[in-house]
């Protein structure tokens, strides 16, 4: 029997936003021989790097997750996505019968652990596809030349003050077909998969509808996607971004596997070359216009100001004692009218004011002001 609904394959081993490696190993270590689980290499300290296949088909996808080891919201949905295929979702049957599925859920692991963008070496993996200087860039590109993917997905997570276009919505998915060259042509591969984009964004505009944007083009090609792009393979970018109220991103966590699962059945049924750029060139391009908080007329509270002024505060996150802590800092103070924030508090409104008074550490902040 099919099982159709997201909730019976969403993985309970993980969740939130701190998954180091040892908390992937439960999930790993039952996965059983429905699944090729294989160790490809270590990490700066020593880690291993695994990479687990699913399916059987001529036509392979290749995903990697975790480049930058603090964001974990694209492997919790990867996760998903294998125990999907594992319990027979929809159509994963078919999908395993023509598809192969390359997957490297994390492929940073120290930096993962630490929860930092950058690996042990400080060095941030997408900025060395061409040099590859770090034994992680290494196992991914030994990856691609072992498999030679007919398409790519690199997974990421993308900040909290992402808009979708310069309307008051978040970018709670964004998406990208890399360039190939610094004109940013529309080779062969990169129209494939902005043909691929076009359709998940139609899949998506049917639970989230407003909330994908996407992202800047500007060619870089020490940037994994641009490089794989320029070897004629079509990649996505997928960047999983802010859903209100989902700071942990859980509810973001089943948009991203809708996502997948949608690029994939437009890949298994060629639907997705129906699709034109336009489809992609509608999606409106990131903006950066969030805060986490926006507090209008804080001038009302911060005694030593007469002139109006804003104050955007953003979240920094901390990995303290095994979680993740989300701790206020001031990014901007000024007239902020052009800006939207997730959490919005007006100092003229009596009970706004109540609830900033209320929170010692935000009002601590506005006192000292940005320095």
């Amino acid at each position: 029997m099919e099982v159709q609904g997201y909730i019976e394959i969403r993985e309970g081993s993980v969740k939130g936003r701190y998954l180091s490696p040892e908390m992937l190993q439960p999930f790993l270590g039952v996965l059983g021989e429905s699944v090729h689980l294989e160790k490809i290499g270590d990490s700066v300290m020593g880690r291993p790097i695994q990479k687990i296949v699913l399916g059987y088909g001529p036509v392979k996808v290749m995903m990697w997750s975790q480049m930058h080891g603090n964001e974990s919201t694209t492997t919790k949905a990867v996760l998903d996505l294998i125990q999907a295929m594992r319990l027979g979702y929809k159509n994963a049957h078919e999908m395993l019968q023509k598809l192969t599925l390359v997957i490297i859920p994390q492929l940073n692991p120290d930096g993962a652990a630490a929860y930092t963008r950058e690996n042990a070496a400080g060095i941030d993996l997408n900025r060395d596809a061409q040099h590859r200087t770090q034994p992680e860039s290494i196992v991914l590109y030994e990856t691609y030349l072992k498999h030679q993917p007919d398409f790519c997905f690199n997974l990421h997570d993308q900040r909290t003050i992402f808009s979708a276009g310069t309307i008051r919505q978040p970018a709670t998915l964004s998406f990208l077909s890399p360039a190939a060259d610094v004109s940013r042509s529309v080779t062969a591969s990169r129209l494939t998969a902005m043909k691929i984009i076009s359709g998940i964004n139609r899949e998506l505009q049917k639970s989230i509808p407003g909330q994908i944007g996407r992202y800047d083009d500007a060619f870089n090609p020490n940037c994994v996607g641009d490089a794989f792009q320029m070897l004629n393979t079509p990649t996505l970018l997928f960047e999983a971004g802010h859903f209100p109220g989902d700071y942990e991103r859980e509810e973001t966590r089943e948009y991203v596997f809708t996502a997948l699962w949608a690029a994939l059945d437009l890949i298994l049924s060629g639907r997705y070359m129906e699709e034109t750029t336009k489809g992609y060139e509608g999606i409106p391009e990131n903006q950066k216009k969030f805060f986490d908080i926006l507090i209008r007329n804080s001038q009302a509270i911060q005694h030593d100001r007469s002139s109006p002024s804003d104050a955007g505060i953003l979240y920094r996150e901390k990995l303290v004692s095994g979680s993740i802590r989300f701790r206020p800092e001031i990014e901007k103070e000024g007239h902020l009218s052009e800006y939207f924030g997730h959490l919005e508090l007006d100092c003229f409104d009596q009970a706004d004011l109540e609830k900033l008074r209320s929170n010692k550490e935000i009002m601590a902040l506005l006192a000292e002001g940005k320095r």
